[in-house]
């Protein structure tokens, strides 16, 4: 499966430091090998799937979704403050 990382994931996630990069490669992969891992979202957002996680203390939400059945798109990165309003933006800016 080909992985594909919108803007707003790629600026987010170039902020982080070494070790949460590797935490958050490896919630990618886990993501990879199970894409149901994540809560399918309703309304506005149907068809994105969230997976959250920590990163030391903070928790963290991954919004992504799967197109074609052969792409993993990476939306969005971040904490849960504000999370799901930038999400719709984005999702309603993608439309």
């Amino acid at each position: 499966m080909k992985v594909v990382q919108s803007r707003s994931f790629a600026k987010r996630a170039k902020r982080f430091q070494k070790q949460e990069k590797q935490v958050l490669d490896k919630q990618v992969r886990a993501i990879l090998n199970n894409p149901k891992i994540g809560q399918e979202k309703r309304g506005e957002l149907r068809g994105v799937f969230v997976h959250k996680f920590k990163i030391h203390t903070t928790q963290y939400l991954l919004a992504y979704r799967i197109k074609e059945k052969e792409i993993l798109e990476l939306i969005m990165i971040g904490p849960h403050e504000n999370y799901y309003r930038d999400l719709e933006k984005y999702a309603k800016d993608s439309k």
